[in-house]
């Protein structure tokens, strides 16, 4: 893919219901998808999850979430930067509506499944979080949907807060060859916000095989990177802005896991991955 491809700044996939709209077509690959819906104060939004599952992330705002006869109240957060979030998962085959009495902007973060899993709430105090690397690539990671920390068949999702003037998402590393034990096979979307005002951070994505992905772009709040392949990192946040990035990854493999492989270029020991 082209970098233009790659790189979809701040209103390029937006269309009368999301201000971010990456489903598999627009991508070209199989799985993963992200939408980014805004809500003013007491609007709603419904929509129907087909073969995918979803999970409804607060970014900025609190809401109500409406699966069938379930109905879960989301607390949210300030924003991104504040702190961690609550969660709702929806099954795929769902009607689903979300509904906020104080308006706010909330991720829905897709993947295809086969399985029907129950909808469930995820509490706040129970997403792990860990302080990742140090020094200049010191980052936090909420891994409120790991592979390892909430059931889903086939979507995996995190987030990163990188301070400002580090990087994060080092050493480079990859996950896409099916191999198994060694490295998973798994497509990818970066959704990006950064804190204050005229902030911007860099992604890199490069080749990992001939004529594979290859980007350098700069970010601001709202665009998102496809890495359908590749080496990807670092993500690099500008002095005195913190950086924000939404993971969203997806894909055929039987097994949902996260298994990277380390460009044999640089050393694990600089900082930690991702």
């Amino acid at each position: 893919m082209t970098s233009t491809d790659l790189h979809l700044p701040r209103g390029a996939t937006a269309n009368a219901q999301y201000a971010v709209d990456i489903d598999p077509k627009l991508a070209g690959w199989t799985h993963s998808s992200l939408r980014v819906v805004e809500l003013a104060p007491g609007g709603s939004h419904t929509f129907t999850t087909g073969d995918s599952e979803w999970i409804v992330l607060p970014l900025e705002g609190g809401c109500t979430v409406q699966i069938d006869d379930n109905a879960f109240q989301l607390l949210g957060r300030d924003n991104v930067f504040a702190d961690v979030t609550d969660f709702v998962y929806a099954p795929r085959d769902n009607r689903v509506q979300i509904a906020s009495g104080a308006g706010g902007r909330f991720a829905l973060a897709g993947a295809k499944c086969e399985r029907r899993l129950p909808a469930r709430y995820g509490p706040a105090p129970e997403v792990p979080v860990e302080e990742r690397g140090s020094g200049t690539c010191a980052r936090r990671v909420r891994n409120f949907a790991s592979a390892d920390s909430f059931d889903c068949d086939t979507l995996i999702a995190v987030e990163v807060v990188t301070p400002g003037g580090n990087w994060s998402s080092y050493p480079p590393h990859k996950h896409d060859e099916h191999r198994p034990g060694e490295e998973s096979q798994l497509e990818e979307i970066y959704y990006f916000e950064i804190d204050g005002p005229n902030g911007l951070g860099y992604q890199r994505v490069f080749p990992s095989r001939e004529g594979g992905s290859d980007l350098l772009a700069e970010v601001r709040s709202g665009d998102a990177v496809l890495v359908p392949d590749g080496w990807h990192g670092p993500s690099i946040a500008q002095p005195g802005h913190d950086m924000y990035y939404l993971n969203v990854m997806a894909g055929p493999g039987e097994a949902r896991e996260w298994r990277i492989c380390f460009h044999p270029d640089h050393v694990e020991s600089t900082g930690g991955y991702r």
